[in-house]
């Protein structure tokens, strides 16, 4: 692309995911906010909402405004950070009008429309738009993203478990004919910005629950996208925890591995070397280094590390990002970035927050 800036809309702006998103074009050296779009804060400036961001953003788009087509339609791309069932319609009119849409929520995460009803309850408003969405995980799809208009992004959970377990899929060394265990945390954000009683802070601090336990909607994309790297069916007991942290997800994986067992930790250590060799987001940790959210917080980052479990027969591998970043609004500007031929890492260089 040239260097005229991309002219991007951001729906769904009042949110975390949303802010995250306007944080991070903001920083953007080739990015330029065109329009904020929000239903409930509509009329509102976005510094009313989230003062945060006073002072960052011209008069002629500090407002938050109604959805307007004929408005959105001069931006270059649309992020739709909207919860699901709520982005297909719009995503089909902004693509009617050649804008392209990376979209935050589920509704283009799944290629089977019948999967997507079971799983959030609502049949999919524009089915016929599933065989052109491409999945956003760039790490992993990259060619395919390059020339597609629409971009399911990722969930937070199912980047943190697939990027973790990718390489040893990818090498067929994983035995599948058992579930593979992936006990997750996460900060509160990844609830989204609302006013819930198991959100308040006298409720979440100091205490940590299961949620979701073997039913939760992340679970079919998780077992989607395994499945792919795989190149055979696997199935997931999928199970996420609220934890009193704004930010973040810590994932811990075990997965059998194939019999008879030929390789050492040091070898299998090799697989995710050689994988990511060339991603700048993913830094596999030295041997005992375990990943913190810490270290990912407010950045692009998934850190992993790995570790062979003899005694059972059973690889644990952990992994740690920044859910409302990596896990959202991070790997969207990542997948901007790679559909208009920028550099991938560009606006996305920030060092992680801590302490």
């Amino acid at each position: 692309m040239s260097t005229a800036s991309i002219k991007a809309v951001v729906v769904g702006a009042a949110g975390y995911a949303g802010g995250e998103l306007i944080r991070l074009l903001l920083q953007h050296p080739q990015a330029e906010i065109c329009s904020l779009v929000g239903h409930d804060n509509a009329g509102h400036q976005l510094a009313e909402v989230s003062p945060w961001f006073a002072g960052f953003l011209p008069a002629e788009t500090a407002t938050i405004e109604e959805f307007d087509i004929a408005k959105a339609a001069q931006a270059d791309v649309a992020f739709l950070a909207l919860p699901a069932g709520v982005s297909a319609q719009t995503a089909d009119e902004l693509l009617s009008r050649g804008v392209k849409v990376i979209d935050l929520g589920a509704d283009f995460r799944f290629k089977d429309a019948a999967v997507y009803q079971q799983w959030y309850k609502t049949p999919h408003a524009r089915p016929q738009l599933l065989p052109q969405a491409c999945y956003g995980l760039p790490e992993l799809w990259r060619e395919e993203i390059r020339d597609c208009a629409l971009i399911g992004n990722p969930g937070c959970y199912p980047t943190s478990v697939q990027l973790a377990l990718a390489p040893l899929l990818a090498a067929g060394l994983a035995d599948l004919s058992q579930p593979v265990i992936a006990d997750c945390k996460s900060g509160i954000t990844g609830a989204g910005r609302k006013a819930e009683k198991h959100l308040l802070f006298c409720e979440a601090n100091d205490s940590i629950n299961a949620y979701g336990v073997a039913g939760h909607r992340h679970t079919p994309e998780i077992e989607q996208g395994l499945s792919r790297l795989a190149n055979e069916a696997a199935s997931v007991l999928f199970t996420p925890h609220l934890t009193p942290m704004s930010r973040g997800i810590l994932s811990t994986i075990y997965v059998r591995l194939r019999q008879p067992l030929t390789m050492s930790e040091d070898k299998l250590r090799s697989l995710w070397q050689e994988f990511y060799t060339d991603e700048f987001f993913v830094r596999l940790l030295p041997p005992e280094v375990w990943p913190h959210t810490k270290w990912v917080s407010g950045s692009n980052f998934c850190d992993i590390n790995l570790k062979l479990d003899e005694r059972t027969g059973l690889l644990v591998v952990c992994s740690a990002i920044d859910n409302i970043v990596k896990g959202a609004a991070g790997q969207a500007v990542q997948n901007m970035n790679i559909i208009f031929g920028l550099p991938e890492q560009m606006g996305l260089q920030q060092v992680p927050m801590t302490p």
